[in-house]
Order: structure tokens, then sequence, then C-alpha cells
């Protein structure tokens, strides 16, 4: 069997068995098939030895900085790392200038790129413009969002996603038949939970086996669970999972599924979301997506908003809990904010038309509706050329209001008849 770890320079075995196992070929590479099965661009670029540089866009544990290194040994190239967390302008301006200097190519990975800020980014322009350096950025948060439009255009972009379970199946087996932790006996399910709850990131998977494996040998689920316990929700409340993972609450409590909701719920809370942000969304929701369907769900999700400030995390969580069930079992209509578009789409069609005379402050003829039997009056209280329009169209969720604004369309037409 081909050797598949580094130690490089005989230290390898105090490094984490993810490190120790990082791949050092495309054929040991796992996942990423879009982007590595044979004949794909990326990798006939790799493969010719003339790499391009790129931006590689994925979840941590995806194998960004695997690919970046396979990528500097296929080429020959000198390579360089720095994460842009820590490096500055200076260190980067450093590496250039090595590589100018160097006789050929050098790959620059340059590990959270998005990190950098614009002048940052600006100073990398010419040295990957004229091909001093074959830049490598890793992004965990889209780059389109965060990296300038003048770095991207001298870049290729590509999207690496999260591993498989089945892949990182293969990952937890090689380890064990490899050498690595070849006395260590790792049962099925005890495979499966940590490949199902490793969130497809292959350092999360590798570092909870390695942590059960200085537990004991014999490697059951329950040992499994145990040293997942400490893997964390990969979640980044300022960053892109923040707006994934609320779209997906949103869209989920919209098709009522209560589990769902919940589950991204959840998520949130787990990932260090802020609940006010949470309270807020609930707000608009009852609104937007409920509206008088069910005239509860405004206070109530006002409610769980004032919880949240009242009481704070952990304990706000129940409130928060109890709002997305309800409304997610609410029943749905979105007929208000429908109805507030369509006489917006009219003002800034037609602009917007001054009331009728007795409707403004100081004006005469108002017929006061309180006078009228039922408290309607017959009087038009639309602008003029607008006395026929119809914004508000509620639907079959809002059967008390239908009714209630049939009867009163009916009437008012009857008193007009009248006049």
């Amino acid at each position: 069997m081909e050797r598949l770890f580094e130690e490089a320079d005989g230290s390898g075995q105090h490094e984490p068995l993810a490190a120790r196992m990082r791949p050092r070929t495309l054929d040991e590479m796992v996942g990423q098939a879009a982007l590595l099965a044979p004949g794909q661009p990326l990798r006939r670029a790799i493969e010719s030895g003339n790499p391009h540089s790129m931006i590689l866009y994925g979840p941590p544990g995806s194998g960004k900085t695997t690919l970046a290194r396979i990528v500097a040994s296929a080429s020959g190239a000198a390579f360089e790392e720095h994460s842009a967390i820590e490096a500055g302008l200076a260190e980067v301006r450093a590496v250039i200038e090595r590589a100018r200097h160097r006789n050929g190519a050098t790959v620059f990975f340059l590990d959270e790129i998005h990190r950098f800020n614009r002048p940052q980014q600006d100073a990398l322009l010419r040295a990957v413009e004229e091909g001093t350096v074959i830049l490598i950025g890793a992004s965990t948060e889209n780059p389109r969002h965060e990296v300038s439009s003048a770095l991207l255009s001298r870049l290729r972009l590509y999207v690496m996603e999260p591993l498989q379970p089945a892949e990182i199946l293969i990952l937890l087996r090689r380890a064990i038949t490899g050498g690595e932790l070849s006395d260590a006996v790792l049962a099925d399910d005890a495979a499966e939970l940590i490949a199902l709850r490793s969130g497809g990131d292959a350092r999360v998977a590798l570092s909870a086996l390695e942590l059960a494996a200085s537990m004991t040998r014999q490697i059951d689920a329950a040992t499994a669970a145990s040293a997942l316990e400490g893997a964390l929700v990969r979640y980044d409340a300022a960053a892109e999972r923040h707006y994934e993972t609320i779209s997906a609450w949103i869209k989920a409590t919209r098709g009522s599924d209560v589990d769902a909701s919940l589950y991204y719920l959840a998520t949130m809370l787990e990932g260090g979301e802020d609940p006010r942000f949470i309270a807020r969304r609930m707000v608009i929701f009852a609104s937007e997506d409920v509206g008088n369907a069910d005239p509860g769900a405004l206070p109530l999700a006002v409610a769980a908003a004032h919880a949240v400030e009242l009481v704070g995390l952990p304990e706000c969580s129940y409130a928060l809990a109890q709002a997305a069930i309800y409304l997610a079992l609410a029943p749905k209509s979105n007929a208000a904010g429908s109805a507030l578009a369509a006489a917006r789409s009219e003002i800034v069609a037609n602009s917007a038309r001054r009331p009728p005379p007795w409707l403004r402050p100081g004006g005469s003829g108002y017929d006061y509706p309180h006078q009228h039997p039922g408290h309607l009056s017959p009087q038009e209280l639309m602008p003029e050329g607008l006395e026929q329009a119809r914004f508000y169209s509620p639907d079959e969720a809002e059967a008390k209001l239908a009714a209630a604004l049939s009867a009163v369309r009916a009437a008012r037409r009857r008193d007009n008849r009248k006049r």
C-alpha cells in the first residue's frame, strides 16, 4: 500500500492525525470529484505542471490546504503559506520578493484570503498578473462578497464541497488500515456515527477518531460519540453561514415544517447567533408570512423578542422555541404584504395622488362614519382616479377578513346607489 502520511522531518508523529494523513497526490485525495475527476479542467491543469492562480472556496476540512500543496508539488514549485488572519502587507511583499529572486515557480497559499482588506488584496495584483507567484487563496466565505473584483478577475474560482459521509468513511478506514492506527478496531456503527456527525469536515472526523483511539483501541459507538462531543457547530454569526441558516429557518417555517424550523433554530443557537437577531426575524415573519391568517402570531413573536431582552440566554431559548413552533404551525398568508406591494407599485408608477379635499386637514364636507348605521359612510375615500382600485385581496387563510371585506364593500355600494 502507498505511504499516505507525511513525516518529512521525523516530527510527524507529534502532529495531529489529520495532518499526518494529509494526501500528497491527486489520487490520494478523497472527495471533490466535480473538480478533480479525470478530465476535469483543474485536474488537467495540475497534472500538466502548469497551474494557474485560483481561489478555493469551501468549508473547513474540505481539502483546500491539501490541494494547494498538491498543486505546488505537482509543478515542482516552491510553496509559501500564510494565513490572512496573521499576515500583513510586509509578509506578502516578502513572499513576492523571494519569488522574484527564486529559480522556478512559487505557489503562494494564502489561507482565509477574504480576511484581507482591499489595500492588502491590491498588493497582490501585479504579482499575480505578471506570474511572479501562483496565488492560491482559500476562503470559507463567498469570495464574490469579500474579494475585490480586480483580484477576482485574475483568478479562477473553484467551489469545494463538504465531504460526503461515504467519503469520510474512506478516510477513517484508511487511518485504521494504513498504519497510523493499525492496532485499533473501529466498529462499523462507530465509523458511521463519526462520518455522519462530522459535518463533512475531514479534520473533525479524524480528530474524533484519534481522540477515541486514545481512550480505547476497541472503538465502539459510545466512544465515538464521546469523542465527538467537542466538535463545534460550523457557523459564523457574522458571515455566510449566518445568512444561509436564517434563510433556511424562514423557508422551513414558511413551509410549516416544525421540526426543520427547530433544527435551524438550534443550529443558530449552538453556533452563537445573537438571539435578538433571531427574535427580530420572528417578528418580521409573523407579519410577512402569517399575517392576518392568525393575528395572534405577531403579539406572540413580539413577546418572544421581549423575553429575549428580559432574561437573555440560555433561558430565552425556550421562548424562541415556543415562537418557532407556533409560527411553523400557524396558518400562512402573505396577503398583507402583497396588498402593500400593490399599493406601492401604483405610487411608483403614477406618483402619489392627493387625498380628496374632505380628507385633508381643515377640509370641509367629511362624512363622519359613526353617524351612519353600521358605522359606514358611502363617501369616497380614495384619491381621484383611483375610485375602483383594489389592492387587498384576502386569501383562503383569511376567511373572516374576506367575509368582512365583502360585507363592507357591498354596504358601501348600496349606500352609494342611494345617494
